[in-house]
This record gives structure tokens, C-alpha cells and sequence, in this order.
């Protein structure tokens, strides 16, 4: 069983690599560099690798290291090699002089390290930016899933394989996620993916306790359909999991989902006043969001203009409404114009009031959510078993799939077979503890 996000801490802070001066009395400002070589070796497969991409904050965390309390740590995986698909404003040159990592020019020159068998120890795929298309539905085409196929090539010519982590959803499309993680099942490797949003911190720190008797749910977010869509799905589902046991009589838990609708404009407030989805739990979740703009909801969200690059659109909100195979319902609201925060509001059987928190995000440069997340991929590399299921993101990416195609057809209400999905949520969320600004003393 993976250690507690607690636990880890503990242990990062006790191992931490000590700092020579004048970077161990400053290491928020001049942090020190790797005492030695790092003991593991990770490929970094990426789109783009450019100042403040998700790659240059995750592997980032890989090469600079990162504040763990008040130490600098260094995890014991180290960059080997770096594959960019999209060279503009690459960064890797000139890292790779700074920290001596290989420059690949193919997926499999970077496993392989030119010898022409696997020779990493991991790999972090992440590909997020870039210049790609969009296809009808306002889904931009990543090539997570070819990315991973050059990766499972690498392995079945090597006989053996590593711990691949994927950045956000496994993909855009819901047949070649089921086939990412049908495909590591097959071949025994650890498969890891999913959202920053569960593991950030929370204002306040609600952890749900497993066999939470949730009647309602609902998540408030903002931003491009597809690219924030899949970070909401994600912390709603991190919270509606919490209604199973692990372990329990049919498990693993049926988390699966029976239909999907997506809804824009005034068809969303009006299934507001239709009761599908709860006008009290809204105002609890923008309760918790420090963005919120003052005024009327409906008048903020109709006079956003969204991006032309983002789809066709309605003025107004957007929303996903998710119907589970157990009879829970749960919906996501889009609201922008009226908050930029991601908030959760739910109904529990056995409490007067809804509890309601927010998932914060510090902001870049740092974006110290990725840091978090990061954090939990250098946990799940030496073992190979992620600390939340790869299920949950299967199920979240193949919500997302499904509403946008709805939204796309009219808001038609789309029977979802293919997410019977099962899987039992973790003992702790994981999520990040505390204050991640902490004054020096």
C-alpha cells in the first residue's frame, strides 16, 4: 500500500539532500544543486517544452528538485533524456546544458537512450500544449494515446517495461483511454495518469471519509471546455468516489456511469429551476470562491465572451450533468465571467448543511498544483502502483468525451455503456496538507 501523502512528506524532509552555502540558507531564492547523480532514470516525452508548461513544471520538479517544509529535496529519479514534439520555445537545449540530460530526437531514442533497448527507469508523458487542432466537438487533439503506443513499442521490442505516468486525461477520446489502460493491465506496468486538482490543497481541508452517504454533488469551474472540463471531472469524481468502501461487497466499487448530458445557455438555468441540479449547493460552492464577481450569475456568465478557438457556443454557462450507474447524480458548472475558481459543494445523507471546499491553485510562475502532482508521480515510480486509480481518469476522460459530444448534438442525453467502470477509491485522497506558503523563522 503507497504511504500517505503525510508519510511522504516525513520521509522527503528526513532524506533531503543537505544544501552547500550560500543555498542552504536561501534555498527558496538560490536553491543548491544535485549532490550526485540522481539513482533512477526517467525519460521525459512532451509536446512542448517551453517557460511554464505542464513540462517544464513537472520535470522541472525532477531536475531543480523542490521545497519539501523548510528543505529542498531532490527526488531519486533524475532526467536522463528529454523528447520535445514541437521545438518553439524549447528550453530543453539549454536546460540540457545545465543538467546534462540526453536531447532525443524520437520517443525511442529518449527510452533507450540510442543503446536500442529500454533503458530508463520511468517515463512522463506529458503532452499538454502545442499547437494542435480541435475537432467538432471543442476537444484539441493531443497525441497522448500515439505517444504511448511509440512507448509500448519500445517495451515489447525490450522485453520488459517501466512506470508511465500521463499528465491529465489519458486521452480526448474515450476507446483510446480504455486501450491505455487495457494495454498496461496486459503488459504489467504501472499506468498513472489524472488532474493536478485532487491532490492540491483544499480551503478548507474536507476529506470525505469512505462510505460517505452523498445524496448530491456539484463542481463549479471555468475555462476552456475540454483542457479545464477534465481537471473539474476530476475533482468532482475524487469527491463522489468517497460514497463506496474499498473493499466492500461487490468490489471494487461500481463507480460507473449511466448517462451523460451536456447543457449550455439558458438550458442550464433552466434545469437549475427544474431541480436536476441544486441552486443551494451552488451558492455554497461560489461561497468558497475567492474570484467570484459581484452581480447576477446569469447576467456574468452571458456577457463572457468566450474564445472562437474553443467551439461553437451559446452565450452563457455550460454544464455537465452525470447520471451513475447507482442512481447518485452529479453535475459540473462552467461559469465563467462569474468565478475562476474550481469549487465542490455536496449533500450528505446524515448532515444538516452541505459541505462545500475549494481546490486551490497557486499561481504561476510556480503553479505549485503541478508541484503537487509531480510529487505523487515520484511516489508512484519506484513502485509502480499509483496512489489513485488510472480507472478514475478512464472514467473522467469518457464523462468529458460524452458531453461534449451531447452538447455538440442538441444536449441530447447519452446513454454511456462503455463507462462501466469499477474501481475502489484510495484510504487517503492525497491531497496537499497545510499552508504551501510558509514565512522563514
Amino acid at each position: 500500500m503507497p504511504a500517505t501523502r503525510r508519510a511522504f512528506l516525513a520521509t522527503a524532509a528526513a532524506t533531503a539532500v543537505p544544501s552547500a552555502a550560500p543555498a542552504q540558507d536561501a534555498p527558496r531564492t538560490r536553491p543548491p544543486k544535485r549532490a550526485r547523480p540522481a539513482e533512477k532514470k526517467i525519460a521525459v516525452v512532451c509536446s512542448v517544452y517551453w517557460y511554464l508548461s505542464h513540462a517544464y513544471h513537472i520535470a522541472g520538479r525532477f531536475l531543480d528538485g523542490y521545497m519539501v517544509g523548510d528543505r529542498h529535496h531532490f527526488p531519486d529519479y533524475g532526467v536522463s533524456s528529454v523528447c520535445v514534439e514541437q521545438p518553439r520555445n524549447n528550453l530543453a537545449p539549454d536546460l540540457a546544458r545545465e543538467h546534462g540530460f540526453r536531447l532525443s530526437p524520437t520517443i525511442e531514442d529518449a527510452l533507450t537512450l540510442g543503446t536500442g533497448r529500454l533503458a530508463v527507469d520511468g517515463v512522463l508523458l506529458i503532452c499538454e500544449h502545442g499547437d494542435y487542432p480541435y475537432n467538432a466537438d471543442g476537444q484539441k487533439l493531443y497525441p497522448r494515446h500515439e505517444y504511448f503506443r511509440e512507448i509500448v513499442r519500445v517495451f515489447e521490442r525490450s522485453g520488459r517495461t517501466v512506470p508511465v505516468f500521463c499528465d491529465k486525461h489519458l486521452s480526448y477520446d474515450r476507446a483510446k483511454a480504455a486501450d491505455m489502460v487495457a494495454t498496461a493491465k496486459k503488459m504489467g506496468f504501472g499506468l498513472m495518469a489524472g488532474s493536478s486538482l485532487p491532490v492540491t490543497w483544499r480551503r478548507p481541508e474536507l476529506e470525505l471519509p469512505l462510505g460517505s452517504r452523498l445524496t448530491d454533488a456539484l463542481l463549479v469551474s471555468r475555462g476552456e471546455l475540454e483542457i479545464y472540463g477534465i481537471h473539474a471531472l476530476e475533482a468532482l469524481q475524487c469527491m463522489a468516489e468517497r460514497r463506496f468502501r474499498a473493499g466492500g461487497a461487490n468490489a471494487p466499487a461500481d463507480q460507473g456511469v449511466k448517462a451523460v448530458t451536456g447543457l449550455q445557455g439558458d438550458a442550464v438555468w433552466k434545469a437549475g429551476d427544474d431541480g436536476v441540479w441544486s441552486w443551494e449547493l451552488l451558492e455554497h460552492a461560489v461561497g468558497r470562491c475567492p474570484s467570484r464577481n459581484a452581480g447576477d450569475v446569469r447576467a456574468n456568465c452571458r456577457r463572457y465572451q468566450r474564445s472562437a478557438t474553443w467551439g461553437h457556443f451559446v452565450p452563457g454557462p455550460i454544464a455537465f450533468h452525470v447520471e451513475y450507474r447507482d442512481g447518485f447524480k452529479a453535475t459540473v458548472l462552467q461559469l465563467d465571467g462569474h468565478i475562476a475558481d474550481e469549487a465542490f459543494a455536496g449533500r450528505l445523507a446524515d448532515q444538516p448543511r452541505p459541505v462545500s471546499t475549494q481546490f486551490y491553485l497557486p499561481p504561476p510562475p510556480g503553479a505549485a498544483f503541478l508541484e503537487a502532482l509531480a510529487s505523487h508521480a515520484e511516489r508512484f515510480l519506484p513502485t509502480g502502483r499509483p496512489p489513485y486509480p488510472v480507472e478514475r481518469t478512464q472514467l473522467t476522460g469518457g464523462i468529458l468525451d460524452y458531453a461534449l459530444e451531447s452538447r455538440t448534438n442538441g444536449s441530447r442525453r447519452l446513454e454511456t455503456p462503455d463507462l462501466d467502470i469499477r474501481y475502489d477509491p484510495p484510504a487517503d485522497s492525497g491531497f496537499m496538507r497545510g499552508e504551501y506558503v510558509r514565512p522563514v523563522e
